[in-house]
């Protein structure tokens, strides 16, 4: 008896032994909310014999308040390019080793090498997005106002129309951005008298919108409820097949503003902090795979920096120019900076105004 015992309990150890193994690998990913498709994350899962678990953010400020304040041991984070440049200078990640990224010759070369990080030490890119404009189809067609203009947000005689059916974001990287090309000024623009403007715009706006929402416009858009959302073209196209797919009597769409928009590209990093590095370089090679990288724009509807995963995006979404622009409106699209310690100082007080008012 004690010697089938004993085999049992080899046998048992043995079977159970892989499933433990796997139990106990866990990749800690930091993501924007609906940035990564559901079958990518089996699929890394799977390849992988690990566990992936994801911690979302809604905004820029959200996720670094969160990692500079200690929060969090993540292995693999998806900031910004103006936050990769702000976590490079706070000795806040690890440099990548290339020598087990096998799939970095995948990445479209007008992608790499940036400013914000020479040669790619810390980040690879991940996908962009352009911030813009989603819309109820149907009911501003009814109305007679055209989306493809930042006064849908900020001119009070076109709210009047819209008033408590609009929602911007609750973002001030973003907002004041979108409020300085209203008034013809550069995203990047530090005068802080520039500024000041973009600051009274919306304030003045400010009366007629629903919400600051960062986080559920695409359910409110889809539903109904707002007319008229500020936010990321991902998110919009998640709208727009939402709306669709629950056969609402009306439609869902998004344009850029003739004005010019912001270009985010967001990276895969690595924190010095990180729980299991060699899992996170494993996540990162993975996703730059043609076939993973294309199923984040066919699911997600990003923009995608791999030039060997355009054969496998779906056509339609490449017809789309607010996700592909085509260089009449590149040239119109502009990525935020890193700001100093005082420019985020300025408009720390610019945003504390405009949320108490």
């Amino acid at each position: 008896m004690k010697k089938f015992v004993c085999c049992f309990a080899l046998t048992l150890c043995q079977f159970l032994a892989p499933q433990l193994a796997a139990a106990e690998k866990v990749l800690h990913l930091f993501n924007w909310n609906d940035y990564i498709a559901d079958d990518t994350v089996a699929g890394f899962e799977a390849a992988c014999q690990c566990k992936l678990v994801q911690d979302y953010y809604s905004s820029t400020e959200e996720m670094m308040a969160k990692l500079l304040a200690g929060g969090g041991d993540y292995d693999v984070v998806i900031p910004t390019q103006n936050a990769v440049e702000a976590l490079i200078k706070q000795g806040f990640l690890m440099p990548l080793d290339k020598s087990k990224l096998s799939n970095i010759g995948n990445m479209a070369s007008g992608f790499l090498n940036k400013a914000y990080d020479p040669d790619n030490i810390y980040s690879l890119p991940y996908a962009f997005t352009t911030t813009l404009l989603g819309y109820n189809e149907t009911k501003l067609n009814e109305l007679g106002l055209k989306a493809d203009d930042w006064a849908l947000i900020f001119d009070p005689a076109v709210l009047s129309k819209i008033k408590g059916k609009v929602t911007v974001m609750d973002d001030s990287e973003e907002l004041l951005a979108a409020a300085m090309l209203y008034l013809g000024y550069s995203i990047n623009d530090t005068d802080e008298k520039h500024l000041k403007e973009a600051q009274q715009v919306i304030i003045k706006a400010k009366p007629y919108w629903a919400a600051f929402n960062s986080s559920s416009y695409i359910k409110e858009l889809t539903v109904g409820n707002i007319w008229v959302a500020h936010g990321y073209s991902s998110d919009m196209f998640q709208a727009r097949a939402d709306a669709m797919d629950a056969g609402r009597a009306f439609s869902v769409n998004f344009a850029l503003p003739k004005q010019g928009a912001v270009l985010a590209l967001d990276n895969m990093v690595i924190p010095k902090k990180a729980r299991n590095p060699e899992l996170a370089l494993q996540f990162i090679n993975f996703m730059m795979e043609p076939k993973n990288a294309a199923e984040l724009t066919n699911v997600i509807g990003t923009g995608n920096p791999n030039a060997a995963a355009t054969e496998y995006i779906l056509p339609e979404i490449k017809s789309i120019s607010a996700i592909f622009p085509d260089a009449e409106l590149q040239a119109k699209l502009d990525t935020l900076a890193a700001r100093t310690a005082k420019q985020r100082r300025f408009q720390g007080r610019l945003w504390t105004e405009i949320k108490v008012r």
